[in-house]
This record gives structure tokens, C-alpha cells and sequence, in this order.
């Protein structure tokens, strides 16, 4: 996988995007907040097939993005329940347990939402791919972008507004990596067609 070929992309988009990102990651934030979280995941779903379609379609940003898949409100909340006390508990026993709760969730689910919106499946049909595309080897690489993804967003939340750069920054990478991971598991083309060129960074 070409790395530079992702951060290349991704930095292009977001320059070129800035203010429809910035504008669409406040307003996540901002609702996130006042709903007190219990919104979050089914708007972080919206938020990141909103950034989807930006790369895979060019396509700007809006607002009206974030409410657009109110039909995954209750599967979203209940997996982010059940992640969460799942995480508590393992924290109230010891540390450990619960950073290896966080790390599961971040390498199997990586591309949950996606999948969920993109592609329509369901939540454990989604959990299932998402793992499914998380074990492609080399799995090291993987591992690389759950990096870079914690390490942008560790850095945004740390520093307060930054995570209005980091947030979008972090997610299109992610989504970069996820198209070109999703055109891997297609079926190969009958022998008779001819084969598409591939995606930037394969």
C-alpha cells in the first residue's frame, strides 16, 4: 500500500475542502455535545460517508450529511453502549484490559460505519467485514493506518480546537485506505473484461 499516495489525497482534499470540513466537523462536535454523546455515533456515520463521497466523488461536504442515516440511530447506540461497558469493566478490573478493549475495537471496526452506509449491511454483518478487511495481508499495514489514525486524533483532542483539523484530516486518510481495501475484496472481472485501472495507492 503507498502511503505517501493516501497522505497525498488526502492532504489535496482537505486543502481544497477546508471550509466545508471544518464546518461539517464543528457542527458534529457541537451536537455531539449537547445530545451529550447519545447522538455521536449515528452522526460520525453521516459525517463519514459524507467524507466518502468526497473521495470518491470529489463531492463537497454538507451539513445536512451528518443527519442522513437516522435510520442506524439505535444499532449505533447500542454497539457504542456495549463498547463502552465493555471498556469500563475492563478498567475497573485493570488498565490493561481495557487499553486491549480499545485496541480491539479500533483494529476490528476500523471500517464499521463505512460499511454500514456504503455498502448497507447490517451492524454485525459490518463488524464481520470490517475485521474481514482488517486481516488482509500485510496486516502490519493496518496496523500503520490505526496509527496514524489514533496518534492525529490523540493530537487534535489534546490540543482543543485542533481536533477540528485532525478529525477530518484523520477520517479521510482512513477512508482512502478503506476504498482501496474495499476494491481488493471485489470479485476479479469475468476473463473476457477488460480490467480498470487501480485505485491511487495500491
Amino acid at each position: 500500500m503507498d502511503f505517501k499516495a493516501h497522505l497525498e489525497q488526502t492532504w489535496s482534499l482537505f486543502v481544497a475542502n477546508l471550509a466545508a470540513l471544518l464546518i461539517s466537523t464543528l457542527v458534529l462536535l457541537a451536537c455531539s455535545a449537547i445530545t451529550l454523546g447519545i447522538m455521536s455515533p449515528v452522526l460520525m456515520a453521516g459525517y463519514m460517508q459524507s467524507l466518502l463521497l468526497l473521495v470518491r466523488e470529489n463531492r463537497k461536504p454538507e451539513v445536512g450529511d451528518l443527519f442522513g442515516y437516522m435510520r442506524l440511530f439505535f444499532p449505533l447506540l447500542a454497539f457504542t453502549i456495549l463498547v463502552v461497558l465493555i471498556f469500563g469493566i475492563g478498567f475497573s478490573m485493570l488498565v490493561l484490559p481495557g487499553i486491549a478493549v480499545i485496541l480491539a475495537v479500533s483494529f476490528f471496526c476500523m471500517y464499521m460505519m463505512p460499511l454500514m452506509t456504503d455498502q448497507e449491511l447490517g451492524l454485525v454483518e459490518a463488524v464481520k467485514e470490517s475485521g474481514r478487511m482488517a486481516l488482509q495481508p500485510p496486516v502490519s499495514e493496518h496496523i500503520a493506518v490505526i496509527a496514524v489514525f489514533l496518534v492525529l486524533n490523540s493530537i487534535g483532542n489534546s490540543t482543543g480546537i485542533g481536533v477540528l483539523f485532525t478529525q477530518p484530516f484523520a477520517t479521510l486518510f482512513v477512508l482512502s485506505v478503506y476504498e482501496v481495501k474495499r476494491r481488493r475484496m471485489l470479485p476479479p472481472p469475468p476473463k473476457n473484461e477488460a480490467t480498470p485501472p487501480p485505485p491511487p495507492g495500491v
